[in-house]
């Protein structure tokens, strides 16, 4: 075995990897395993020298690509998605380090607005008043600014809880927060497909749906229990308190 052999085996050990972590908890995992399954009942008719059965199937795996590029396409989105934010992310980490002010984070300054966000999320909380906000970070969220209401405010805490009072027109649906304004409210965001606890509810849905196809932060402000929860990068960390919501904030947007 040399050494390009083992580059060869943990490059393909990475892809399987992370193929598991795009389709876990999802119908496309089930579809993965279905996929191998024929491919190794193929390996093993051409061992037999079965030819129509081999035929038969080297057919239906030809195929098989395009099928595969229309049924995860929405994975293949997220893998790509997430390869291009982390080289930009690097990127630009690299270039920070030589022009940044020492001790000076990079996007930190000039989101004063991120204590206004967590007050507004905390006096929603409290009130039970039920909130979906999205924080645009290097993914322009274009397509999902113009399906809502534009807006192009300056962000603040009446404002976001006057947009979603149970009896404003604007409070369906979530807020987008790119640039550091309130770029549109009442916007339509995608659904995650994967498999979810039974308590979680639409917004819950629409955040992680959201995080997974960007790479926006995506804040639910519950309207059942009054909690608060962030979603990023296709996870969701629940029941955090105003002071965790900041550090993810700052943290999630200094990157």
């Amino acid at each position: 075995m040399t050494l390009i052999d083992v580059i060869d085996i943990f490059v393909v050990a990475l892809l399987m990897f992370q193929i598991y972590r795009l389709t876990r908890g999802t119908n496309a995992l089930r579809i993965v395993a279905g996929i191998l399954i024929v491919y190794l009942l193929w390996i093993v008719v051409r061992a037999l020298k079965m030819e129509l059965l081999s035929m038969i199937l080297g057919q239906v795996i030809g195929v098989g690509v395009i099928a595969l590029i229309i049924v995860f396409q929405q994975e293949i989105r997220r893998f790509l998605l997430l390869l291009g934010t982390q080289y930009t992310n690097r990127r630009h980490s690299f270039m920070s380090r030589i022009f940044r002010p020492r001790g000076r984070g990079v996007n930190v300054v000039g989101q004063e607005w991120i204590e206004t966000v967590v007050e507004a999320s905390a006096d929603m909380a409290r009130t039970k008043t039920g909130a979906l906000i999205v924080i645009a970070r290097a993914v322009n969220l274009l397509p999902i600014i113009e399906k809502g209401e534009k807006i192009d405010a300056l962000i603040s805490g009446p404002l976001i809880k006057n947009i979603f009072f149970k009896n404003s027109p604007l409070h369906d649906g979530a807020i987008v927060i790119a640039n550091g304004r309130i770029a549109a409210a009442k916007c339509v965001l995608p659904s995650t497909e994967r498999e979810v606890p039974m308590e979680f509810g639409m917004r819950h849905r629409a955040a992680l749906g959201a995080s997974e196809a960007t790479d926006a932060l995506v804040i639910v402000v519950s309207e059942e229990r009054g909690s608060i929860s962030i979603a990023r990068k296709g996870h969701i960390s629940q029941d955090i308190t105003p002071a965790h919501l900041r550090i993810l904030l700052r943290k999630g947007l200094s990157v």
